[in-house]
């Protein structure tokens, strides 16, 4: 019979590439999204649920290969108006903005004209923000870029919030979700138990699994 530490790890492993194929579907959004409005860069920010800082997910362009993973304060420059506000944001001109965080986009090394920002809403939870960087004036006026930019974020969110739950089921199965111990404790009991126990389980797990869901409905 499999032991309980095997069927964590495969758990985990399952969870982890779950996670790294949602974040191939992240990066390819803004590689797109840089390309269509022919912009300097474009990247998607997370909320993170621990500390609440927004972080890079996914870059494309302009430091891609330093930013993923850095953060900064959820209630600073652009991304914060627009993660708050839960509302589009369009700037030509971000030296006249009085929301634009220059000191943050200077620590990026790359600081924009103009952006484009729209929120990364999924069941009415703000997830993050997409945003494109310098879009090229000829790329913009052949599109509606509000609809195309609402495009691409109803994408992200999803994305982002298998990111958020995949990453929250590693936390308990390593351990540091301490208030989902006893579900842990529940999955590990009944997979070394008897073929009888583990379909009564089972059964009583599919059942709460409805009530919740009809809760929820």
């Amino acid at each position: 019979m499999t032991g309980n530490g095997e069927m964590v790890a495969a758990i985990s492993a399952a969870v982890a590439g779950s996670e790294r194929e949602h974040r191939l579907l992240l990066q390819s959004i803004v590689d797109t999204a840089r390309v269509i409005f022919g912009a300097k860069a474009s990247s998607i920010f997370l909320v993170n649920e621990e500390h609440g800082d927004l972080v890079f997910e996914a870059v494309s362009g302009e430091g891609e290969q330093v930013l993923v993973g850095r953060r900064f304060p959820a209630t600073r420059g652009i991304a914060g108006w627009v993660l708050n506000a839960r509302d589009a944001l369009i700037v030509d001109d971000l030296s006249a903005s009085t929301v634009f965080a220059r000191d943050i986009a200077e620590s990026t090394a790359y600081v924009p004209g103009g952006l484009m920002a729209v929120p990364l809403i999924h069941d009415d939870e703000a997830l993050g923000v997409l945003e494109v960087l310098d879009p090229h004036p000829q790329a913009r006026a052949s599109i509606d870029e509000l609809a195309l930019l609402t495009l691409f974020a109803s994408q992200a969110s999803a994305a982002l919030r298998i990111v958020q739950r995949n990453r929250y089921a590693r936390r308990v199965l390593d351990g540091t979700g301490a208030e989902f111990g006893d579900l842990v404790s529940i999955v590990s009991t009944l997979a070394s138990g008897s073929a009888g126990r583990r379909q009564a389980g089972l059964r009583l797990i599919g059942s709460l699994h409805e009530l919740l869901v009809d809760n929820q409905s």
